[in-house]
């Protein structure tokens, strides 16, 4: 009988505690333990590779794909779907605005119930400029126009099944770090900053390029996210989804995340789940969340561990303090 293929992410989790490089980020001040070049890969005619080990927070993955494949940039979409994975970020620089500009230092949940509630607020201070979905279906072009990168890979995948070039990036160096100028810094580090298309035996593959990856927080949710971006544009294609390949290049965990994942090591893994797209679903701008159907998801129970917002900058182009929350 074949090893269940969520073993590859677990064998991946041994490795890490027993290998792992001691390292202590800059910005925030806590150690990982980090391995440099792995790969993992699932073939999704096998499966929806949503993790059994531990509980995924589906709606999250299934409501941020969207956000991202519809090209938003303001948070506010999310807060409305009770989805709060990206708070901290627009939050953080509301609160460096407010010592400049003499506003009120609102507390996090105090700053999201504006964002959920006042429209004027939400368009000033819930959009963060530059992330995924906005390079994916607005890359800025030096004259002016925008470029819809994932448009064009799914056009050019109808016109030639046999590309090699289906490929759309996040990682614009224009928007990055101290290659940035300070008023155009983008102030969330992109992480999962390249993917592919290719289809192979008739089926549509999808390998991601991630180069810092969070092992036990981060790395399930973007297993479930680009496997589904995957499935959506198989669909699209009218094709059947072939594998989701995730290659990493510095992938670690946390110090603190040790016992969660020592905890999550016990667990046996469980059959995966099914996703079904509706027909209905044509082209991008058909999809919406509401036409995703998650089956048969039984997974252990969640761990819970903190999260360390990493690589966050400040109006100054320079890296930040944590910000963590459970």
């Amino acid at each position: 009988m074949a090893k269940h293929s969520e073993y590859q992410y677990l064998d991946l989790l041994k490795e890490l505690l027993a290998k792992g490089d001691r390292q202590v980020d800059a910005g925030h001040g806590k150690a990982t333990y980090s391995l440099f070049g792995r790969q993992i890969r699932f073939d999704l005619s096998e499966g929806f590779p949503l993790l059994t080990t531990k509980k995924v927070y589906w709606n999250g993955v299934l409501q941020e794909l969207y956000w991202f494949m519809s090209g938003k940039n303001n948070i506010k979409y999310l807060v409305d779907h009770n989805v709060h994975i990206w708070d901290d970020y627009p939050y953080r620089t509301y609160l460096e605005l407010a010592k400049k500009n003499k506003w009120p230092a609102l507390t996090k949940d105090e700053f999201i119930e504006k964002i959920k509630n006042d429209e004027k607020f939400a368009d000033q201070h819930g959009i963060l400029r530059h992330v995924y979905g906005e390079m994916w279906r607005h890359w800025p072009a030096t004259d002016g126009r925008t470029i819809d990168q994932l448009a064009w890979a799914v056009q050019e995948l109808k016109t030639d099944p046999s590309c090699h070039n289906a490929i759309v990036t996040s990682w614009n160096p224009q928007f990055l770090y101290d290659m940035a100028k300070p008023e155009e810094v983008n102030h969330f580090p992109i992480c999962h900053n390249m993917f592919q298309f290719n289809i192979k035996d008739e089926k549509l593959s999808l390998q991601l390029y991630q180069r810092s990856a969070d092992i036990f927080l981060g790395v399930p949710f973007n297993i479930a996210s680009y496997a589904l971006l995957c499935v959506i544009v198989a669909r699209i294609l009218g094709r059947e989804p072939g594998e989701f390949v995730h290659t990493f290049g510095d992938v670690h965990y946390y110090e603190d995340h040790v016992d969660a994942i020592k905890e999550q090591l016990k667990r046996e893994p469980k059959q995966f789940p099914s996703v079904t797209i509706d027909e209905s679903v044509k082209s991008l701008d058909d999809f919406k969340p509401e036409l995703v159907t998650l089956s048969d998801y039984e997974p252990h129970g969640a761990i819970k561990a903190e999260l360390t917002v990493a690589g966050l900058r400040n109006l100054d182009n320079k890296p930040t303090g944590k910000i963590s929350k459970k």
